[in-house]
């Protein structure tokens, strides 16, 4: 679903929340080939290992600047009751492992949770989110401080599902919309070449 890849080793990270398995669409309705979970791949020897799998759906990841924490959007609670709407985050350990799991943040917001998507960190570890689900005054991009603080939101007419940072100073972030692609310069540029 998303993908990411760590400088160290160039191992490359990806999450598997099912959704291609649960439609026609893209023709292997109810044909798992992974379980939900957060994966990692061995560029040397091809090997894939699940590094991850206690959260229900794993969508949009990013790593922290450093690349010591790994943040991975929950969108479970599309398909499963009892699914938190949160980002959960965990340690990186020799660049192949996670450790301590635990949540980063709710995705609630004044009495409404929707679900987090992609997600980008910035230089100074901040983590944005596209959000949506929920309808205006939700719907856009919300921002992290590295602690969990909502320091910031961008709303937009729809719902967001994903961001990246782009432009020559990876200071103009691009967000995908359900029919849309906007963008603004932003006073920040991205930690990682994405």
């Amino acid at each position: 679903n998303d993908v990411v890849v760590h400088p160290n080793d160039g191992a490359i990270w990806f999450t598997d929340p099912g959704y291609g398995s649960l439609m026609n669409y893209e023709g292997n309705k109810g044909t798992l080939q992974l379980k939900e979970a957060i994966y990692r791949v061995d560029v040397k020897t091809g090997k894939i290992d699940m590094v991850a799998d206690e959260i229900f759906k794993p969508n949009g990841l990013c790593f922290s600047p450093d690349y010591k924490k790994l943040y991975v959007a929950d969108t479970g609670a599309s398909h499963y009751e009892n699914a938190p709407k949160n980002i959960k985050v965990w340690d990186v350990v020799d660049g192949k492992k996670l450790a301590n799991g635990r949540e980063f943040v709710s995705m609630e917001y004044e009495g409404k949770a929707g679900f987090a998507d992609g997600i980008r960190a910035d230089v100074d570890g901040n983590i944005w989110a596209s959000a949506g689900w929920v309808g205006e005054g939700y719907d856009g991009v919300h921002i992290f401080a590295p602690d969990g603080t909502r320091i910031g939101l961008i709303r937009l007419p729809e719902i967001c599902s994903n961001v990246c940072f782009g432009g020559t100073k990876r200071n103009r972030l691009f967000m995908t919309g359900s029919q849309s692609l906007y963008s603004v310069y932003v006073e920040t540029q991205g930690a990682h070449i994405t």
